[in-house]
């Protein structure tokens, strides 16, 4: 299936959230592109999944592949869902493209028993050498567009991530952070060495 699991492997950072995910959860996936992810949940955990994406070629992308995704925008439609409609709702490399970040955050552990979020580290070393040595914004693997071509509009760190979380009253039950070739680091998420070394951050959720 092209744009998914080729010979049953699927972006490192996305074998995470499947192996996170219990079988037969009731899960939401929002922005869920062309379905990678939801598709390896169906497979694999047998979930009962659904998708909320914002372009209309990953819902062209996902309904082809059998998936039931709709056309939604996190930033307005999330209010609309039920509290405890799902087991599971999942924002992967989205929320830094929202435009209200926090009452996206809010809504998605309240839709759902746990929220598992991926995002990219702007705090990363290599992001802060780029704007150090040549007063440039970075492009890398995991922010590949140039800085008038990206989704992006708020700019956090791991750290940012986890003080934000704090605020809203919202617990992380566990985390991952993710290094160069995204091996997993040993450090803890707080710490500032992950805050330094991590291209990007998954966290498990939970409204307190």
């Amino acid at each position: 299936m092209a744009g998914h699991e080729t010979n049953g492997h699927i972006r490192p950072d996305l074998e995470r959230i499947v192996e996170w995910v219990q079988p037969g959860a009731r899960v939401l996936d929002v922005g869920c592109g062309d379905g990678e992810l939801l598709h390896a949940l169906v497979r694999r955990k047998q979930v009962d999944g659904r998708g909320l994406e914002l372009s209309m070629d990953g819902v062209r992308c996902s309904v082809g592949h059998g998936l039931p995704v709709i056309q939604g925008d996190a930033d307005t439609d999330l209010k609309d869902y039920p509290s405890d409609g799902f087991d599971y709702v999942i924002l992967s490399q989205t929320l830094q493209a929202t435009r209200r970040p926090r009452e996206v955050l809010e809504h998605l552990v309240r839709i759902g028993r746990y929220a598992i979020i991926s995002l990219p580290n702007f705090g990363y070393w290599r992001v802060r050498m780029e704007l150090l040595l040549r007063g440039r914004m970075p492009v890398t693997d995991r922010l590949g567009h140039q800085w008038y071509e990206t989704p992006n509009i708020h700019f956090c760190t791991i750290r940012d991530f986890i003080t934000l979380c704090d605020d809203a009253g919202i617990s992380i039950e566990r985390s991952v952070i993710l290094g160069a070739g995204e091996r997993p680091l040993p450090h803890p998420a707080a710490s500032a060495r992950a805050n330094w070394l991590g291209e990007q951050g998954l966290f498990l959720l939970r409204r307190n």
